[in-house]
């Protein structure tokens, strides 16, 4: 699935344009990355926790040469799948419903 096809998705589920629908999409992954640059744990409970991991320094191989080289220490960003995405991944999860909508507060009488 294309970046593309998620805002056609979002846009068509929300009911809202794919401009409006790119732009929440956006912030999103924007947010995420903000928080994995400032070395936090982005968690969304069942879906997934995105985190930042310290690669060591370590010695490689040019395949073309044979020749070995140094390759440099650097964080990278990981990705753990959630229960409900690996059950999804198997084709076991229940489909997810939206969330319901709250009736309005009823209003206290007064006596």
């Amino acid at each position: 699935m294309t970046k593309a096809e998620i805002v056609a998705k979002l846009a068509e589920e929300i009911k809202i344009s794919k401009a409006a629908a790119g732009k929440a999409l956006a912030v999103v992954t924007d947010s995420i990355a903000q928080s994995l640059s400032k070395g936090k744990k982005v968690s969304l409970v069942g879906f997934g926790t995105f985190s930042v991991v310290q690669r060591k320094a370590r010695k490689g191989r040019n395949p073309r040469t044979g020749k070995e080289i140094k390759i440099a220490a650097k964080k990278a960003p990981k990705f753990t799948a959630g229960a409900w995405l690996k059950a999804a991944a198997e084709g076991k999860a229940p489909a997810r419903k939206a969330p319901a909508k709250k009736a309005p507060a009823k209003k206290a009488k007064k006596k």
